[in-house]
This record gives structure tokens, sequence and C-alpha cells, in this order.
């Protein structure tokens, strides 16, 4: 199996176990989810890089994104390997004023419908994470439930999926989830033939000001940016840089 495949699987095997239990009577009203800027996101831990920040308090680092002048908050969700949970969600988004994105290996209606519960305004939805016959329909269902749709490609071959599926941005990974690794030329190679879907996004890899200024002049509308927020001794100020280059 590839590390995606196991990455979905556990997440899977998540969600049946949390679909025993009741969602949330009533999830927060809905926030714009916006098409520039910058997606700050909390992170604790990735399979690739192992502890980042376990400790973080998920209230305090949404807090330094919106006074850092991020656009929206990204939550990974995932328990197994990045050490996030729902309720880093639920409480990162009741801590600042930001929309909020729920990160993770997303392939049932359940796990939608879930992460509008628990006040995600959008979800990433990752075209080698599954078929596009599961993948059409579960951006449907965000659509009727309010959410905006993150649609993650890594490579030119999954540009048709993410047109049958319309997303609202078209995220670039630089990173190979398969395998882990990091192709720094991933968003100069993609992104001339996917303007024309949606906004795009320039996913792994974004640590600097100058990392921001290259993928902007490539046509990035946003950024999302996990470690070097999550693990920066001043993510206020970590921020306000990579916002204002």
């Amino acid at each position: 199996m590839s590390h995606l495949a196991k990455l979905v699987a556990q997440a899977v095997a998540d969600a049946r176990e949390r679909e025993k239990q009741p969602l949330p009577l009533e999830a927060p009203p809905l926030r714009p989810f916006p098409r520039a800027g910058l997606i700050a996101e909390v992170k604790r831990a990735s399979p690739s890089r192992g502890a980042i920040n376990p400790g973080l308090d998920p209230a305090r680092l949404a807090q330094a994104y919106a006074l850092g002048g991020a656009s929206a908050i990204s939550v990974l969700t995932d328990r197994v390997h990045f050490g996030g949970s729902l309720d880093d969600l639920r409480v990162a988004r009741a801590a600042a004023p930001l929309p909020v994105l729920r990160k993770d290996f997303i392939v049932t209606e359940f796990q939608v419908r879930e992460a509008r519960a628990y006040g995600a305004d959008a979800v990433l939805l990752i075209a080698a994470a599954a078929p596009l016959a599961t993948l059409r329909p579960l951006r449907q269902l965000a659509r009727e439930l309010g959410m905006a749709v993150l649609f993650e490609v890594h490579e030119e071959s999954e540009l048709d999926a993410a047109r049958a599926c319309e997303p609202d941005l078209l995220g670039v990974n630089a990173r190979n989830l398969k395998t882990l690794e990091v192709h720094p030329d991933a968003f100069a190679r993609v992104a001339p033939l996917a303007r024309e879907i949606a906004p795009l996004v320039a996913e792994s890899g974004v640590r600097t000001p100058d990392d921001a200024r290259r993928l902007r002049a490539l046509g990035a509308s946003m950024l999302l940016v996990g470690e070097a927020l999550s693990s920066a001794a001043d993510p206020q100020s970590a921020t306000r840089r990579l916002v204002q280059a």
C-alpha cells in the first residue's frame, strides 16, 4: 500500500468509530471562505516530519494567526498520523473570527457532515485519495451544506478530476502523498494547466517570504502553510512576514 492508501484506510476506520456517537446538534454559522491570502495551519505532527508541536494550544495558535493577518485557518483533524482532532477544529474556530478548513483524508459522506457539525467552513478533497465517482458526490454534499471545497492535486493527470468536481479552490501540493516526497517544481509545472479551474493554492514546502513571493509570481492566489507556522517560536510574527510577502 502507498502511504496515502494507509492514511485513507486509517481515517475511514476512525470515522466508523465516531459514527457510533451522535454529532453536535447545532453547527455554528458558516463563514465565507476566502479566495486569496494565507491559510495558516494548526498542525501537531506529520508522517514525514514526526512531532512538530504536539503540545500546541489550538486556541492560542488560531488567535496568533488571525492577529498576524491570515485569511483562514486549516486544522488537521487526523488523529493517528497528525495528532489532530475535531476538538482542535472546534476550539480553533471558536477562538478566532477566521473561516476554518478541515484538513483530513475525507472519502465518506459522514466525514463531510461531521466537518460541518464541528464548525468547518470548508473541507479538503484529495484527487489521489479516491476515485472521481466518490469525490464528486462529496463535493456536491459540501455545496449543499454551504461549505467550500479545496480540491488537491499533485500531478497534471489529476486535473481532469479537479475540473469535474468544480472546486472553489484548487490546491497544488508539492508533496506526493503516495511517497511523501516533496517536488519543489510541482506548482510551476501544474499551475499553467490549472488556472482556469479555480483560484490556486500552493501547498507544502512554503517556509520563507521568498517562497511566498516566488509562488505568488507563479500564479498562487493562496498559500497553505503548516509546519513553518505551527513550529514557529512567534507564530504571529511568522504569519505576518508571509502575509506581507
